[in-house]
């Protein structure tokens, strides 16, 4: 049998799907794609004539959506409609670490991946491919597969019965910042699934763009288990390039050189051994807490701590560039202006989801310092919910200066400002305009001695050098 697809429709308009289904309409105009979404204000701004305010940044993504909006790519909330006509159904929802309950901390909370299957089950027709986006727990197909099944076997729906499903795995590997370029030019489309007719429907979708080698067919347990298993793998690199950071400042080495060292190892690689905060974003920390919780389930105690110790030594290295900013201004930041420059966890992103910003500034505040902060992507009001604390108000005195109180923080655009009277000024996300700051001009403003902290290896010690300036750069064991 061979199944036509001609419509489809992705549950869920956020990091995933919106991008998602921008380029799978991109890349087939004869497809008909509708992104739906419960969250109304969402929808609208992807709908927004201004596409600076599409509910996400990434680079590449506002030309995408310019050229096929409402052409053969649509956004709405009518989840019902949608779900009727299409052929295929994308289930692209959030999947949160639990909070409460069993495995809270570190399982899944899937409640809107079984919403969406509900929904589907209800308004489905005919036969539909039901395809699993989110990131998820081993054996969740499953899950899915038993509501789609429950539904045929329901009395209340007149047609249920003549309504037939199929569930395939078909994880992201997407990397904020690059995603766009990711989905143009992915290094494997991974389907997983039980009939091949199914699969190969998928899979006939990305052989629009992406070649037949790079779709890699596997059963739909080893597909979800592979989407875990490859984020816990790049943020155990992260974790592994941290520690060695430490060490190098213990004993005179430079992480960077180590890295270059170890990189060329074509066993290696170079690829995550960049040192920096620490990782966040969406899945590497809850990813690997799944797989935690997934081997401590099935009886695996030492797999669980192994997998367990990334995540441990990623938080102790966030709260140790804290410790270590602390120390270096004499041991008390209160009272004290500090500048941070970003609060994304990477550049060319507006996410701030596990970003190490928010640890690191929640335990300045705690010491009692007074921050600045900019990014050029990241609201102050999405930093606010982040942190916990309500951005503070300037309050201007007649001398023109600005007097703050100790545990506040202040969002500013202008670098002179930020920089005007601190005492450090904090780099933690990577952005290119920083590497491109006129550091002799931000010196004049600083209170002397002043301390310039660089998480990212952006900048040199001869952009520094004769400012009368202290410098503490990540790994370099001659700070």
């Amino acid at each position: 049998m061979t199944f036509s697809i001609k419509n489809i429709c992705c549950i869920g308009a956020g990091y995933v799907g919106g991008p998602t289904m921008a380029v799978i309409a991109n890349k087939c105009p004869h497809l008909k794609i509708e992104v739906v979404d419960l969250n109304e204000e969402r929808i609208k701004n992807w709908n927004n004539s201004d596409l600076s305010k599409l509910p996400i940044y990434e680079p590449g993504l506002s030309e995408i959506i310019k050229n096929c909006r409402n052409k053969n790519l649509f956004f709405s909330n009518a989840i019902q409609e949608k779900i009727e006509n299409a052929d295929m159904v994308f289930i692209s929802v959030n999947t949160p670490t639990k909070t409460k309950g069993f495995g809270a901390g570190k399982a899944s909370d899937l409640k809107w991946v079984e919403a969406c299957a509900r929904q589907v089950a209800k308004y489905s027709r005919g036969h539909t491919i039901v395809v699993e986006k989110s990131t998820l727990p081993v054996r969740t197909a499953e899950v899915i597969k038993s509501i789609l099944l429950g539904s045929n076997q329901s009395s209340n729906e007149e047609n249920s019965s003549k309504n037939t499903f199929e569930v395939l795995s078909n994880p992201e590997f997407l990397s904020e910042g690059t995603a766009i370029k990711d989905l143009n030019e992915p290094d494997r489309v991974l389907i997983g699934g039980e009939k091949e007719e199914a699969m190969e429907a998928l899979s006939s979708i990305y052989q629009n763009w992406v070649p037949e080698e790079k779709i890699i067919k596997t059963n739909i347990w080893s597909s979800e288990l592979a989407k875990l298993t490859s984020n816990a793998f790049l943020a155990q690199r992260i974790s592994s390039i941290n520690s060695i950071s430490a060490i190098c400042e213990a004993t005179g080495a430079d992480i960077r050189e180590v890295t270059r060292a170890i990189g060329s190892d074509t066993r290696i690689g170079s690829k995550f051994l960049d040192s920096g905060p620490g990782f966040g974003g969406s899945c590497f920390k809850k990813d690997i807490l799944n797989l935690v919780y997934l081997s401590s389930y099935f009886g695996l105690e030492e797999v669980a701590n192994f997998w367990e110790s990334v995540v441990e030594l990623n938080n102790w290295h966030q709260h140790r560039i804290s410790k270590l900013i602390v120390q270096k201004l004499f041991g008390t930041v209160r009272g004290k202006k500090i500048f941070i420059l970003g609060f994304a966890f990477k550049s060319n992103t507006n996410d701030t989801r596990e970003s190490a910003a928010i640890n690191i500034c929640k335990d300045l505040l705690e010491e009692g310092a007074v921050l600045y902060i900019h990014d050029p992507k990241v609201k102050p009001d999405q930093i606010a919910s982040d942190i916990g604390i309500e951005k503070s108000k300037k309050n201007i005195k007649a001398d023109n200066k600005i007097y703050t109180k100790e545990r506040s923080w202040y969002y500013t655009q202008d670098f002179l400002e930020g920089a005007d009277g601190a005492d450090a000024i904090v780099i933690l996300t990577e952005w290119e305009e920083y590497r491109l700051l006129d550091w002799s001009k931000i010196s004049r403003k600083l209170r002397k001695p002043a301390w310039i902290f660089d998480s990212r290896s952006i900048i040199s010690k001869e952009a520094v050098r004769n400012l009368n300036l202290n410098f503490w750069r990540i790994g370099d064991g001659l700070n």
